[in-house]
Order: structure tokens, then C-alpha cells, then sequence
């Protein structure tokens, strides 16, 4: 996840470098200072929470200003999942999905198919990936 994440967070850094737009590459670096300090807080309910709100509004910043950074919120759904109980984590993937694609087709110029079912199908199966692991987790002796 954590790879995942610096992956499509250097793409999308090169990419606005490219195009000389440094407010969106500050808020890019911004962005991943912050993702960078979840794995020490997100165990806490509370610090963790307030990760996860802070995280999120900063993704939606450069991801409303260039179509790179909507990606990002593949690897912030595992972290939904992980920080949320399982009923605000749905909640949370579900809004989060749904802003994935609004972004997505808003840079688009349209509404397509591709651009609705796509995050819906990430989504499915992040939610199911990291359900699994959770349980392979919980089994004894691991």
C-alpha cells in the first residue's frame, strides 16, 4: 500500500514538475509529508482519525488541480479501512470513491462509463483485499 502510494505520488509529482506548476507540486509534498506520518499515529483511534480527515482534505486539493493526483485515493482507501471501523471505513470508501470519479471525469471534460465503474471496481476489491488481510491477521497464531 505504502509503495503503491509513493509510486502514484512521484508520478503525479513529475508530472506537475514537468508542467512547471510548483503551488500544485508544494501541495503534492504537502500531501505525502502528511500520508508519510499515518503509520505511527494510525493505530490511535483518535490521532488516527484525525490523520485520516487531514490526509483526505489535502488529497483533494491537488487532486481537483491535476488528474495524476486522484489516484492517490486507491492507496487512502486501505487506509480508510484500517484506521475506520468497518461501518464508517464503507462510509468512508464510498464518499471517497465517489469524489475519485467526480475528479476523474471533472479533468475528463465528461461522465464516462470507464470513469464511473473503474474506481467502483477498485474500490470492491480494495475493500476486499484488506478485508482479507485483516482476517489473516486475526487468525491465531500469527
Amino acid at each position: 500500500m505504502h509503495v503503491t502510494a509513493c509510486g502514484l505520488l512521484a508520478i503525479a509529482m513529475i508530472g506537475v514538475l514537468r508542467e512547471d506548476r510548483m503551488a500544485v507540486a508544494v501541495q503534492g509534498l504537502m500531501l505525502g509529508l502528511l500520508y508519510a506520518a499515518g503509520p505511527a499515529i494510525w493505530d490511535r483511534p483518535v490521532a488516527g482519525r484525525v490523520w485520516l480527515g487531514l490526509v483526505t482534505v489535502a488529497w483533494v486539493v491537488p487532486a481537483v488541480a491535476s488528474p495524476p493526483f486522484v489516484w492517490l485515493a486507491f492507496p487512502l482507501l486501505f487506509a480508510y479501512l484500517h484506521v475506520l471501523p468497518l461501518w464508517g471505513a464503507m462510509f468512508g470508501v464510498a464518499v471517497l470513491t465517489s469524489a475519485a470519479a467526480l475528479a476523474a471525469a471533472w479533468h475528463a471534460g465528461e461522465f464516462s462509463v470507464p470513469l464511473l465503474v473503474g474506481p467502483g471496481l477498485a474500490a470492491v476489491v480494495v475493500t476486499l483485499l484488506a478485508m482479507a488481510c485483516k482476517a489473516l491477521q486475526a487468525e491465531p497464531g500469527r
